[in-house]
């Protein structure tokens, strides 16, 4: 019986890794992305080179008609839905608060929390018992910074992902009766070019020493827990964030 997945943000980092690991593991995958079309298409060939199902589909998760289209893209080339990762997400240049501006907040917010919640939305009409469906699985992906606030640096960014922690938890118990779990992953630090993005493409390889396990985290690690919370193996866990950061 066939398992289709469909991944947020996928054409780069943690979305790349586990679109490459659910493919491998009998999903077939829908990447979305914003604008990275060749890594996009890219990454949909080696996946359907070593034998697997994929397609990619472009949209903007902040634009509620491209949520729509990509949802709709989804139940017409793969008839139905049966895993979310809300994994699409932005970060500013590394600032002190003081420094932001309004607009950098709603855009963040806009992808990262807006953006997750409209996607569940759509997936929910997608997967829920209650409109004879099967059901299905909904995993976020969080951040180790919601720790710590990311002070001096990503303020911001971490607000988002707490609200995407808060999110997980109440979307979790009452989707539970519908046959829908939610969960999220918690990553560290994670060598992937999102660094880049905050203005430091070397914060990973310079941060390693920070880290208890003396090392940073590779995409293919987080890949394997949001694996393991799609699955069967994690069918009485719902609500759970799971931390994957070395012991930060």
């Amino acid at each position: 019986m066939k398992k289709v997945v469909l991944i947020t943000g996928g054409a780069r980092g943690i979305g790349a890794a586990t679109a490459r690991l659910l493919a491998q593991s009998g999903f077939e995958v829908c990447i979305n992305y914003v604008g990275n079309h060749v890594a996009a298409n890219a990454l949909v060939k080696s996946i359907v080179e070593a034998g697997g199902v994929a397609q990619c589909v472009q949209g903007d998760v902040s634009k509620q008609e491209d949520v729509k289209k990509i949802f709709a893209f989804v139940k017409m080339q793969f008839g139905q839905l049966d895993a979310l990762v809300n994994n699409a997400g932005i970060l500013a240049t590394y600032s002190r608060f003081e420094n932001m501006d309004s607009e950098r907040f709603l855009r963040l917010f806009s992808v990262n929390v807006f953006g997750a919640m409209m996607c569940a939305k759509e997936a929910i009409a997608l997967m829920t018992t209650r409109e004879g469906s099967k059901g299905g699985s909904i995993v976020n992906v969080s951040t180790a910074f919601v720790k710590t606030g990311a002070p001096n640096m990503a303020i911001d960014y971490a607000s988002t992902k707490g609200a995407i922690e808060v999110f997980t938890t109440g979307l979790a118990k009452e989707l539970a009766p519908s046959g829908i779990r939610v969960n999220a992953v918690r990553p560290g630090m994670i060598d992937t070019e999102i660094h880049a993005d905050g203005g430091d493409p070397d914060r990973a390889s310079k941060a390693g020493d920070f880290v208890p396990m003396k090392r940073v985290g590779q995409a293919s690690e987080v890949a394997h827990a949001i694996k393991w919370l799609l699955s069967e193996e994690a069918s009485y866990s719902t609500g759970a964030i799971i931390d994957v950061s070395g012991g930060v």
